[in-house]
């Protein structure tokens, strides 16, 4: 059958296919809310391996260290409200019931008080409040889609700073390696029509032509079953 597949290669683990997570420093969660504001100051601002915007470092009154992505026109020494009744000012974390529609925002939580911050935490990015009920809060995300989250969701007001990072070109391939390799991204992305025939079922042939199905037989062994796995139907829809 020839080599085995990068997507074989890659699930059996070996370190050339690893992210090197050792160097991942900080894990991005929010204080647990309280009545009154709670008040943290930036005390850094740094480089995380794992993420493409900056981070800022807060400490807390009871020196408690928390990290959020650095928000746009923020310094060290400034100070970062957690929870409601906070300002609405850039850097701030509030719940999404507290925050005004049409406000920016960023490091949107999936569930209320879980501390996963899982939505807008690229650099440069922000999402949107668009509406608001007792039930949900209605938010555009960068890529113009529009999701509802629990109205006790928390987020940072403002957009992510870091938005100029693509605008340096990079020149060489091996620096685009070495930035995808950082997070576990394989680069370049070869198709398989383009490689040779002992590397894909796909390759060789005349030109980039498959010369066989899409859809693979269902008897057909691991390094075959390549492209439309069990498709229940293929072509154009008439």
């Amino acid at each position: 059958m020839g080599k085995n597949l990068i997507q074989q290669r890659r699930g059996r683990g070996t370190p050339r296919y690893k992210a090197p997570s050792h160097r991942y420093k900080f894990k991005m969660v929010y204080p647990n809310l309280t009545n009154e504001p709670i008040v943290g100051e930036i005390v850094d601002i740094v480089h995380d391996q794992a993420r493409s915007a900056p981070v800022a470092i807060i400490k807390l009154k009871n020196d408690e260290f928390f990290c959020i992505p650095a928000p746009e026109e923020v310094r060290v020494g400034e100070s970062i409200l957690f929870g409601s009744n906070s300002e609405l000012k850039s850097g701030n974390v509030m719940i999404l019931s507290d925050i005004p529609e049409g406000t920016l925002i960023y490091n949107i939580e999936k569930f209320p008080n879980s501390n996963i911050a899982g939505f807008c935490r690229t650099a440069g990015c922000s999402a949107k409040v668009i509406s608001k009920t007792k039930e949900y809060v209605v938010v555009q995300l960068p890529s113009k889609k529009q999701k509802k989250f629990d109205p006790g969701c928390r987020a940072v007001i403002g957009v992510i700073a870091g938005s100029g990072r693509l605008e340096k070109p990079i020149v060489k391939a091996g620096k685009h390696h070495h930035m995808k390799k950082a997070r576990n991204k394989l680069y370049p992305i070869v198709s398989g029509v383009a490689m040779n025939a002992v590397d894909h079922p796909f390759g060789s042939g005349r030109g980039r032509h498959m010369g066989k199905p899409a859809t693979p037989p269902r008897n057909a062994p691991p390094g075959r079953k390549v492209g439309l796995i069990r498709a229940r139907r293929t072509g154009r829809k008439r």
